[in-house]
């Protein structure tokens, strides 16, 4: 396979930030594609132009229909950091695209800000919702964020003062590394600025007194989730995660969501983590949207519909959970044969039928077997006393 798309990184000082290669790609180019903006910052007399359609996709099929041509497509700083490059190849083999990397608006950013890039969390609400933030959201955490528009820092504001992060030190960045470049600071709970649609926005996190915000790690209050009391406990939740092992981009099917609390915290606990929560209850349908919501995973997948009809033609899973009560053979035949070799399943049960189940398939299967047994401290009276929980058998198996 041969080179013959180019995709060039371009900043706001256009073609004098490009090296000589991506000089060269550009000047011979007979067809360009990118935004307004960059055919701006980048001309040439002879080339075709193409703007971004609207779905992405028809942009894939349109730079497909040139292949033979000199092709170059323009995007702003680095392609392959929050651009249209990973979307790119995933429809063009790597061996037949080139990359001409540009500064990234994170790294103009960082600089501006004198904040070590290494120890920043970088994100992006760009065509995603602005709840995005909230997984990353705690105490003296920096951020930078590529927004959607001149709306954006409003809507940041207004979430970071819900959540008492209102003393937060916000700066917009626009228009960095060119003759346009502005510079907008505030404070979260007053922002009063106007700032241009183009530009990105950083966040320095001062939490208050009350402040509201979720870690990171497995097994979170049982009150940041709306439930109606059938869902995974907090104690037995964090077990769980550690079990399922979540890691970036992997996929986790939820057998029996409930509210989605495994699911959730999944999504939460790795960079890209997918999970698809199948449900059959109409009203846990929508705490399972709330949550994901309340907690910044809106990408949450929810399947309505009750195991194992439901898990027909899901993509293949990385992990799975049974929450639900195992009782069916059925259900974990399924389960079991779209598990991708490797993966990990793993299954809560408190009920003895659904724990002889788990011990069978444990003799079957191997794993790991295990009893979870809680206790919380109670008034009894004027005095406190202890009060068990149902024990939870885990079993838990690796393909």
């Amino acid at each position: 396979m041969s080179v013959w798309l180019d995709i060039i990184g371009i900043g706001e000082d256009g073609v004098d930030g490009l090296s000589k290669s991506a000089l060269d790609k550009l000047s011979q180019a007979e067809v360009i594609v990118g935004g307004d903006r960059h055919h701006t910052l980048a001309p040439n007399d002879t080339a075709k132009r193409i703007a971004w359609p609207s779905p992405f996709n028809a942009m894939i099929d349109d730079i497909k229909s040139h292949k033979g041509k000199q092709i170059v497509v323009l995007v702003t700083g680095d392609p392959l950091w929050y651009s249209v490059g990973a979307r790119i190849l995933k429809a063009i083999p790597k061996e037949e695209v080139c990359f001409h990397p540009q500064l990234s608006a994170f790294q103009w950013a960082s600089s501006r800000m004198g904040w070590s890039l290494a120890d920043l969390e970088t994100l992006t609400i760009h065509g995603r919702a602005d709840s995005q933030i909230l997984p990353h959201l705690a105490p003296n955490v920096r951020m930078l964020v590529l927004t959607q528009n001149a709306d954006s820092p409003i809507a940041v504001s207004k979430l970071l003062t819900e959540r008492r992060f209102g003393e937060s030190k916000i700066t917009v960045l626009a228009a960095m590394g060119g003759g346009r470049e502005q510079r907008f600071d505030g404070v979260a709970k007053n922002w009063v600025h106007e700032v241009p649609d183009f530009h990105t926005l950083a966040i320095e996190c001062k939490a208050g007194e009350d402040a509201k915000w979720c870690s990171r790690v497995g097994g979170l209050p049982d009150d940041a989730f709306f439930h109606d009391g059938q869902m995974t406990k907090c104690i037995v939740r964090s077990s769980t995660l550690s079990a399922l092992a979540p890691y970036p981009d992997a996929l986790l099917w939820d057998v029996g969501a409930g509210c989605g609390s495994i699911a959730i915290e999944w999504m939460r606990a790795a960079r890209g983590a997918r999970a698809i929560a199948i449900e059959p209850n109409d009203k846990r349908i929508g705490m399972i949207r709330k949550n994901a919501i309340q907690l910044g995973v809106e990408k949450i997948q929810v399947v309505e519909g009750k195991a194992p009809s439901a898990l027909a033609e899901l993509e293949q899973p990385d992990a799975i959970f049974i929450g639900g009560g195992l009782t069916s053979d059925e259900t974990f035949d399924v389960c079991w044969k779209a598990l991708r070799k490797g993966g990990r399943l793993v299954a809560n049960a408190v009920t003895i039928e659904s724990e002889t189940k788990l011990f069978q398939l444990y003799e079957k299967h191997g794993g790991d077997l295990s009893r979870i047994s809680v206790q919380q401290a109670e008034p009894v009276g004027h005095f406190m006393g202890w009060k068990p929980f149902m024990p939870v058998t885990q079993w838990m198996v690796v393909k």
